[in-house]
């Protein structure tokens, strides 16, 4: 187990974990569960009637398989896939409705439902090939793929923009999924497969972007070959889940799909599948130097260059790295003591602090200052860093980024809550000093400078 195990996955302190932040909130995930419910059940009853067909809806991708993690940043959505199936016995060709068929009685249907007011839907897409998509209130969108169903033989079929019937069955691959992840270990290659999908989000341009079905075949099937004695925490495990996706990629691009051998998971290019490669044996340099650092701290820190701000830092009294320093078993990693001003205004309001801020009102706006950088050693480097926490940030997901280098930054203050600012210092490529500077924030206003004095307290004339 690494030293900073604990900050992947914490059952005593969960929120203070990668695990927490990288998935939705329990708040989120009971809203999505109420969205695909009631626009299954108006699709089920709606294309019955377009269509004279028998219809079921079936939940499929990541929400799935437990896998989701939540958008990478604000101004992204959550995803969800809703499967709706046309029912007859027989070929797909035997029915009365061609595959664009279906998929125009689906994009109607999710117009209809937009224009219903008693829900929150706010949009639909122009249909894409495999699927429509309806957008909702609060940065979330459910795409509908449209499939033949014969219940007799269990065996379903994708409709396509093409006007083709995809073998294509997303119940088979979620099966695959339970059987070879076994329920013991199930938990953690979901865990597995949720930091992977946070990365790829971070740090990869869309063009090498593995698609998230790729990305859970990958880990369960390298999760799938461990020797789990060999590994503790989810750190190592990570670790060599990405060192032999790695390898099996660089041997071969072409990934199965477990349910289809004749269908290749991985749609990228020959180049992009090379820089893919390449990306994760990033990711696993970064692996190796987190798991031999000698302190929590400065593995947290590394980790972070994987994760940005989903990645916890431990607070500035972490235990495990005062006894390092105080048994001289490894070189101290803080050589430097970051000293921060901050000092918050609004309006004719003025906050000041010294590594710390608040409490503040929503609404200020925040300059952190390196106080003593004149003691900085020459080249010295000062990063900056975001981390957000509370229900607020969470629902609009926005628990943090990456602020820039510098000596001074700025940002706001907009969620209730106590946030942090995390500042560090490197030289020569190694942390040498950081901090936590706590942001206090309250949801009250400013009071008016002079407010009006209420009636009572006036003398009558």
């Amino acid at each position: 187990m690494g030293i900073a195990a604990n900050l992947f996955f914490n059952t005593d302190d969960a929120e203070s974990s990668l695990d927490w932040r990288v998935r939705p909130s329990d708040e989120q995930y009971d809203t999505q569960k109420e969205r695909w419910n009631d626009l299954a059940e108006h699709l089920k009853e709606d294309l019955a009637k377009r269509s004279d067909c028998r219809m079921s809806s079936w939940l499929q991708g990541s929400y799935k398989f437990g896998t989701q993690v939540r958008p990478a940043s604000a101004d992204e959505e959550f995803d969800i896939d809703l499967g709706v199936y046309f029912i007859w016995s027989g070929q797909p060709e035997d029915g009365d409705y061609e595959p664009t068929d279906l998929k125009s009685f689906v994009q109607d249907s999710l117009g209809d439902y937009v224009d219903d007011d008693t829900n929150d839907a706010s949009a639909v897409d122009e249909p894409r090939s495999k699927c429509s998509r309806v957008h909702f209130d609060g940065n979330f969108h459910i795409d509908v793929p449209a499939y033949h169903l014969d219940d007799g033989r269990d065996a379903r079929s994708l409709a396509t923009s093409q006007n083709k019937w995809e073998n294509s069955d997303p119940k088979a691959i979620y099966a695959w999924w339970k059987l070879i992840t076994g329920h013991a270990d199930r938990a953690r290659c979901r865990r597995l497969a949720r930091y992977l999908k946070m990365w790829a989000a971070l740090k990869l341009n869309a063009d090498v972007r593995p698609s998230s079905i790729l990305i859970t075949v990958l880990v369960a099937d390298a999760f799938d070959g461990l020797d789990r004695d060999q590994f503790s925490g989810d750190d190592e495990f990570l670790r060599e889940v990405v060192s032999r996706i790695a390898s099996r990629l660089r041997d071969n691009a072409e990934v199965q799909n477990p349910a289809n051998t004749k269908e290749n998971l991985n749609r990228l290019s020959d180049e992009n599948s090379t820089a893919l490669v390449d990306k994760l044996d990033e990711l696993l340099s970064i692996a190796d130097r987190a798991l031999a650092a000698p302190t929590k701290t400065s593995s947290a820190e590394i980790w972070s260059e994987a994760f940005d701000h989903f990645f916890p830092v431990p607070e500035d009294d972490d235990t495990e790295e005062a006894v390092l320093k105080k048994s001289s078993r490894a070189l101290a990693t803080i050589q430097f003591n970051p000293i921060v001003s901050v000092q918050a205004s609004t309006g004719r309001h003025v906050f000041s602090g010294v590594d710390r801020i608040g409490p503040i009102p929503k609404g200020c706006d925040i300059t952190f200052t390196l106080a003593n950088a004149h003691q900085l050693p020459a080249g010295a480097t000062v990063s900056w860093m975001v981390r957000n926490s509370g229900k607020e940030a969470e629902l609009e997901n926005d628990l943090g980024h990456r602020v820039g280098t510098g000596l001074t930054v700025s940002r706001d203050s907009t969620y209730r809550g106590t946030h942090h600012m995390d500042v560090a210092v490197h030289s020569n490529g190694l942390l040498i000093g950081r901090k936590r500077i706590p942001v206090e924030i309250t949801g009250m206003g400013v009071p008016k400078r002079n407010p009006t004095r209420p009636a009572w307290t006036r003398f009558r004339r």
